[in-house]
């Protein structure tokens, strides 16, 4: 009885050494992403919570005078947008474009009224698909995005809802766009500015292994340190967003594979709880708040760029030796190894990997047209140029514009 007693404390002395090594990581944050979930910023009866959003506001000051880099995702847009008009912002796309274009301007008045009392300067960044799917246009956002924190700016970025298309359904069945919501676009601001960490406030305390409100016994995860299959159940049974948000747990998880890919560590944590911002960077926080998701690895930018900041334009399916031959010998892509091709690209454009059971695996950069590489499918290299009448790459897509997911 006196050794399981003794290897009790041992074991709770080791994790709670653990858990303070990771919460000082945590605390040593330079260049932080915050993303405000659309609950976090109303209150109970669908208002603005304008004393929440100066409290977060509060909290960023002081950060930012520690010396801490700090840029803001937001939601809120439609939803101020709706509460200003009177109207369901779910009737209609337009309608939600239309919410959009009167709660952001809303929005972002707040931010800059909030931070004009710090002296901080806020800088206004809408963004759809487009600007990270272009890679020209990827790069260029890189630069703006660092030059306004050089500058000393906190940057408030938000989906551009009254022109993004997202939501539209012209596009053929294998398209795929890049995100559909704030909690992937801050995982892809994240991961483009090399943040050291992103902050995800939703309406939820964290990670459970179940709901929390239909199963008491619901217990939360205080750090993930690597992703299994068992969390992918644990987000398919947690909450779902309330009145207004468009992500949930799925989403968030999805965010945070992005991040800790990127090298970097990530949060999820309770907006509403009182003066949260403060307490996750408090040295004398004790109690264990949020989720904390450690780095996997740290993808080069053009890696990450493929593997999750681009639209994807078409399925390749493959066969078992071309899985084997991308996901352990590191190589690429050939023609042989393609049993069929859904959608329609161009060269350049990213497409998704397919294993024969339907399972993507990977993501990459083609070499030829999707109607050209139809024709080729299933074929040797040696035999493009007589097939095609022209030939640029042995390969479809080359190993180094290739992502392994």
């Amino acid at each position: 009885m006196f050794i399981l007693i003794l290897s009790f404390f041992f074991y709770n002395f080791v994790m709670n050494e653990k858990y303070d090594k990771i919460r000082k990581k945590v605390l040593e944050a330079k260049r932080i992403v915050f993303k405000f979930g659309t609950n976090v910023l109303r209150n109970e009866e669908k208002d603005i919570s304008l004393s929440r959003i100066y409290n977060f506001i509060e909290d960023i000051a002081k950060l930012k005078k520690q010396g801490k880099e700090v840029i803001i995702v937001t939601s809120g847009a439609v939803g101020l947008g709706a509460k200003r008009l009177g109207v369901d912002s779910s009737e209609s796309m337009s309608l939600k474009q239309a919410c959009a274009a009167v709660g952001q301007s809303r929005l972002m008045s707040i931010y800059e009224d909030g931070f004009d009392k710090y002296d901080i300067i806020t800088a206004q960044i809408l963004l759809t698909e487009e600007d990270f799917t272009h890679r020209r246009k990827y790069l260029s956002l890189h630069d703006t995005l660092n030059t306004l924190i050089n500058l000393d700016t906190v940057p408030v970025i938000n989906q551009n809802d009254t022109v993004s298309t997202e939501e539209l359904d012209f596009y053929q069945d294998a398209f795929e766009v890049c995100f559909s919501d704030n909690d992937k676009l801050s995982a892809l601001v994240a991961s483009e500015l090399d943040a050291d960490l992103l902050v995800i406030l939703s309406d939820i305390d964290g990670l459970y292994n179940d709901n929390p409100k239909t199963n008491p016994n619901a217990q939360k995860i205080s750090v993930v340190e690597e992703f299994t299959q068992e969390y992918n159940t644990y987000a398919k049974n947690a909450l779902n967003p309330e009145g207004g948000g468009r992500g949930g747990m799925k989403t968030k998880l999805e965010a945070m594979k992005v991040v800790t890919r990127s090298g970097a560590m990530a949060v999820i944590a309770n907006g509403k709880t009182p003066h949260i911002v403060k307490r996750l960077f408090d040295k004398n926080e004790t109690e264990e708040l949020g989720t904390i998701f450690l780095p996997i690895e740290n993808l080069a930018n053009k890696k990450r760029w493929i593997a999750y900041a681009t639209n994807i334009e078409a399925r390749f399916i493959v066969n078992d030796g071309a899985k084997k031959a991308l996901t352990e010998e590191n190589k690429s892509l050939l023609a042989v190894g393609i049993t069929d091709i859904e959608g329609d690209c161009q060269k350049g454009d990213i497409v998704s990997i397919i294993d024969a059971d339907g399972n993507e695996f990977a993501r990459g950069m083609v070499n030829y047209n999707c109607s050209d590489c139809k024709k080729i499918l299933g074929r040797h290299s040696d035999e493009i140029l007589g097939i095609l009448g022209y030939k640029n790459y042995d390969a479809v897509i080359t190993r180094d514009n290739i992502a392994l997911l």
